[in-house]
């Protein structure tokens, strides 16, 4: 029973290369227009099915073409989708402008996303059934779940799930105030460099560590890209470095590593296992187009992982 419970964005992506600002009322000729399925929630349950383990998705999408293409896309990835709700409004859709750079402008459309977990999840025997953990993303950007994070978590740890939530950007710009809620009942908090910093007002990671454990999380862990991560309990301090790879599109590799860490740990690694084998899985990610294009079974990965060169950490 090492299943994981996800809830959160699924998003309809239109990726635009290479990009630049036309002039209104002409045309534009581009390489690529290329349709993902995005979103936190959906990017890290897609890696996990990828990976191998059991992943149910809890979400909201609309009942048109994207939604058709999302579940499907979903479904061949492992991910079980019965739990996924429909709305009256159109499935929340993302357009992504890149330019020659590698830069990019995002337009987005909330639609659905506007009213999930309008109402209390009901974590009953069927919703939990093989189910061992519950992760939480997208917290700040949907609306229900920045209000109703911390009962849902409470919700889920009453039920015996053990609990992780990954944090993304703030639009409102709340950050701790609206994590600080949430934060007892979480088992593990990810957070990248740029989310953390504005979380703890410091870019120093053993501070932010220190500062986020003070607030009753029971595990931290860092996303610190080329850097690898770092994890902090009250115990101790783990850092893991990242492997040695180039980098073509980074695009959902923060949730792939989320993926890869709670993949190992549910499988009974300890920390540095874990964290290393979530480096593997984001190092593969970034090696290819799209969130989880370059995601593989666990064996294979960790095959990758046995020969893949490693950066020195920095001193």
């Amino acid at each position: 029973m090492n299943g994981v419970l996800c809830a959160g964005s699924i998003v309809y992506d239109t990726i635009v290369r290479a990009f630049t600002k036309p002039a209104w009322g002409t045309t534009e000729f581009v390489d690529s227009i290329e349709y993902r399925v995005g979103g936190n929630a959906a990017n890290t349950s897609r890696a996990l099915g990828i990976l191998g383990t059991p992943v149910r998705l809890l979400g909201t999408l609309g009942a048109d073409t994207p939604s058709i293409f999302i579940r499907k896309q979903l479904a061949d990835a492992g991910v079980e989708i019965t739990f996924l709700c429909e709305s009256q409004f159109p499935t929340a859709a993302t357009v992504v402008l890149v330019n020659e750079n590698g830069d990019r402008q995002f337009l987005h459309r909330k639609g659905a996303s506007e009213e999930a977990f309008c109402g209390a999840i009901d974590f009953n025997a069927s919703l939990c059934e093989g189910m061992q953990h519950f992760h939480l993303a997208s917290l700040f950007v949907i609306p229900h779940l920045r209000s109703g994070g911390p009962v849902i978590l409470q919700h889920a740890r009453a039920k015996g799930l053990t609990t992780s939530f990954d944090t993304n950007w703030d639009p409102q710009g709340e950050w701790l105030k609206a994590l600080q809620p949430c934060l007892p009942y979480l088992d593990f908090l990810f957070m990248n460099e740029d989310e953390a910093r504005m979380v703890a007002g410091t870019d120093d990671p053993d501070v932010i560590g220190a500062a986020m454990l003070t607030y009753g999380v029971r595990t931290v862990v860092l996303k610190l890209g080329g850097a690898g991560c770092a994890i902090y309990t009250e115990q101790e301090t783990v850092r893991c470095p990242a492997y040695d790879v180039i980098a073509k599109d980074t695009t959902g590799a923060g949730d792939c590593f989320v993926a890869g860490f709670l993949d190992a740990y549910l499988r009974g690694e300890d920390f540095r296992a874990s964290g290393q084998f979530a480096n593997a899985v984001a190092a593969l990610s970034v090696q290819q187009i799209g969130a989880v294009e370059g995601i593989r079974r666990r064996d294979a990965v960790a095959e990758w992982a046995h020969h893949a060169p490693v950066r020195e950490a920095k001193r």
